[in-house]
């Protein structure tokens, strides 16, 4: 198994394989061009950020600058906006749906490492994917960390740590991000 395969399926891994520090020096490649472009340079940002991302819908708005590790690892849905320094440590999947919403200065993580001291300087790094639900708001400055889900409909508050899941239609905020209201969804007709 390659230490790819290892990442992606959240067992240790050697960070620092040739193979992935030549992958995430062709996203800081893109990820430098992306940020350096002028915005009126729309259909070269869609090139470069289909480039980059794995997977990703055919409306969206990503606003510069924009950082991740890998951006293959990242799959996310249609009409998705990001502002300001989104940054993504995609080590593992991260999972975002459609309709979802990032304030400035999110970070998801999906890059952990080892509590053992001793096996930390081996370069011993493993991965927990990240899933993020349809018609998700995040907040400014919220920190989403590594094995966490998010549900459909939920908003997380800004400058929140979200260390657990949390379940579709609630209000979360806080470090650690706690659940502080249950929405009840009203249909328009």
């Amino acid at each position: 198994m390659s230490e790819k395969e290892k990442m992606l399926n959240g067992e240790i891994y050697n960070a620092y394989d040739k193979s992935l520090v030549l992958l995430r020096n062709k996203a800081r490649h893109l990820t430098k061009l992306y940020n350096n472009t002028d915005p009126e340079e729309v259909e070269n940002r869609i090139t470069i950020i289909k480039k980059l991302i794995g997977k990703i819908g055919e409306n969206f708005e990503i606003e510069p600058p924009f950082r991740c590790d890998y951006g293959t690892n990242i799959e996310i849905g249609e009409n998705f906006y990001a502002n300001f320094n989104f940054l993504v440590l995609d080590d593992g999947l991260v999972t975002i749906g459609d309709d979802v919403l990032f304030a400035p200065n999110v970070s998801i993580f999906t890059a952990t490492h080892l509590i053992d001291p001793k096996l930390r300087p081996k370069n011993a790094d493993y991965t927990k994917a990240v899933t993020i639900g349809n018609n998700v708001w995040v907040g400014g400055g919220a920190i989403i960390n590594p094995g966490v889900t998010i549900g459909d409909n939920s908003v997380i508050g800004s400058g929140s740590v979200v260390t657990k899941d949390i379940p579709s239609n609630v209000v979360a905020v806080g470090n650690p991000c706690k659940i502080i209201k249950y929405l009840t969804l009203q249909l328009c007709e």
